[in-house]
């Protein structure tokens, strides 16, 4: 974040519990300025997924505050829930099942148009759009889900995120379920498409290797609780926290390998 302006993604000292299970997070306070990457980094069960689901407003904190650009996204109804919910979008970890297996795969990208109001004689052409936006052959919108690899149902869930024109991306894993090449690819992308549309992400993930070929700043979750924070190279070279230096140690050692053709 730079000067004085506001972040676009603001949670402060946000705490969830489940009715009958364990605290989720504890006062936990994070930030993402416009056009910034976050990396949220920590094991499975560590409280990713709850922080995604309060920043996208889908959840309702039990202590402290969200606001995305000042407003509480899971307070908003009518046309205001449907600008911000345009402007915060998601990228789930298994975008395959939240597409409609009886429906070409550019049906969804094309109810998320319809959604925010786009006439139907112009989302044929939208959808085709943002198919080539995101590396994928127009023909491919026809085919069902079945029908294209991870990598490419990824791209899918990429572009109907941006449909909406979204400022900011909440990333849930998006590329734990992809083979090498194909993380690869999708990271590429993510970094080209903040490139050219000013997009800011909340990238969550285990694998503190991922995060730190896209981040800029990284926020280390364990059991509910930020524990560090700060750039990757920095929590690389001199993480102060145990936990931080054994996510490292457990990253693999090796670069993702050179971008094959798109699968």
């Amino acid at each position: 974040m730079t000067g004085s302006a506001a972040p676009l993604l603001q949670l402060d000292r946000v705490s969830k519990r489940y009715p009958r299970g364990p605290l989720a997070l504890s006062e936990v306070s994070l930030h993402v300025a416009a056009g910034e990457t976050v990396g949220l980094v920590g094991e499975s069960g560590s409280g990713k997924s709850t922080l995604a689901r309060l920043a996208l407003g889908l959840l309702a904190p039990d202590g402290g505050s969200v606001r995305f650009d000042g407003r509480d996204p899971h307070g908003l109804r009518g046309r205001a829930g449907r600008v911000t919910r345009g402007r915060l979008q998601f990228v789930p970890q298994h975008p395959r099942g939240s597409l409609n297996p009886a429906q070409p795969a550019g049906a969804a990208v094309e109810f998320s148009l319809q959604v925010h109001g786009v006439p139907r004689d112009e989302r044929p052409r939208r959808v085709a759009e943002l198919f080539r936006r995101v590396g994928l052959d127009p023909v491919l919108a026809r085919r069902r889900p079945h029908q294209l690899s991870g990598g490419q149902v990824q791209r899918v869930a990429v572009a109907r995120a941006l449909a909406t024109g979204p400022d900011l991306v909440v990333c849930d894993e998006p590329t734990s379920a992809l083979d090498p090449a194909s993380q690869r690819h999708v990271l590429d992308l993510l970094a080209e498409l903040r490139e050219q549309e000013g997009l800011a992400y909340l990238f969550i993930s285990h694998d503190l290797g991922v995060v730190r070929r896209i981040a800029d700043r990284v926020v280390v979750l364990r059991d509910g609780s930020v524990v560090e924070e700060g750039a990757p190279d920095r929590l690389h070279q001199d993480a102060q926290h145990p936990y931080t230096r054994a996510l490292f140690a457990a990253a693999s050692a090796e670069e993702l390998p050179h971008a094959a053709p798109v699968p």
